[in-house]
């Protein structure tokens, strides 16, 4: 494909997306409202990678604590450490790292799931029977996603904390009581706020774009792995545009 063969074919999916979208919200807010199969996808999508969550919360608390603590005992300054790893956590490293992971699973699964139903016709069966495919299967994995990542991200923070604390117990036997007290005393709303804010944004890119793979997945089977592939890479990508824009509003928002 030649390159302004690509760019138009970029350009395309961008609008295919964006209409997507207005028809999701379109669906979210007519009725009837799927509840079952959205407190089923909540489980799905929420439950199903608090494993996942958690373990790489855990690594990013013992490699952050680990990378820094060095250098800043070169200048006597271990006492920020708590300080200063807690707000990197909450700020921007543990909701990047936990959505990307989030992505990796929830992304590529909806787009797998959607698309194999997608080329077995499943969705042309629902929408025969008098089903409205798209509210039972779209609405509710979005808005499943939307919810459920900034759950997960909450958790995941505090258990990339206690990651921290134990290395910071094992180096300098500092106790839970002061490591904590520390950890708070150096958070204001202005760091917790704003990155609780955009996470749900990014549960929401990653629900709508695995979806709108997934749901218009083409080429046989061939086209499932790859509406899963472009998921993640679309969704990832799209994490980090997001992850931009909430920082530079950010940083606008608090300076006035």
């Amino acid at each position: 494909m030649s390159s302004s063969g690509a760019i138009k074919a970029f350009f395309v999916e961008i609008g295919e997306l964006t209409y997507f979208t207005g028809r999701f919200f379109r669906e979210l807010f007519s009725l009837p409202f799927e509840t079952k199969e959205f407190l089923r996808q909540c489980y799905q999508i929420g439950n199903r990678s608090i494993l996942l969550v958690s373990v790489t919360g855990f690594i990013i608390g013992l490699v952050i604590t680990l990378q820094t603590r060095p250098t800043l005992e070169e200048f006597g300054a271990e006492s920020w450490m708590p300080s200063m790893v807690s707000i990197s956590i909450i700020r921007e490293i543990g909701p990047v790292i936990i959505a990307l992971t989030f992505a990796g699973r929830i992304a590529s699964g909806i787009g797998a799931e959607l698309g194999s139903m997608r080329v077995t016709e499943q969705i042309d069966a629902m929408e025969v029977s008098g089903t409205n495919p798209f509210k039972y299967l779209v609405a509710t994995r979005v808005l499943a996603a939307t919810l459920m990542l900034p759950i997960l991200v909450i958790l995941g923070d505090a258990i990339a904390l206690i990651g921290s604390y134990i290395i910071e117990n094992s180096k300098g036997e500092v106790s839970f009581v002061l490591y904590f007290n520390k950890v708070f005393n150096a958070l204001e709303f202005s760091d917790v706020i704003p990155a609780t804010i955009k996470t749900f944004f990014f549960g929401f890119a990653i629900g709508i774009v695995g979806c709108f793979k997934g749901y218009n997945s083409k080429k046989g089977t061939s086209g499932v792995g790859l509406a899963a592939n472009s998921a993640v890479v679309f969704s990832s990508m799209l994490l980090f545009i997001i992850d931009f824009i909430a920082v530079f509003v950010t940083d606008i928002f608090f300076e006035i």
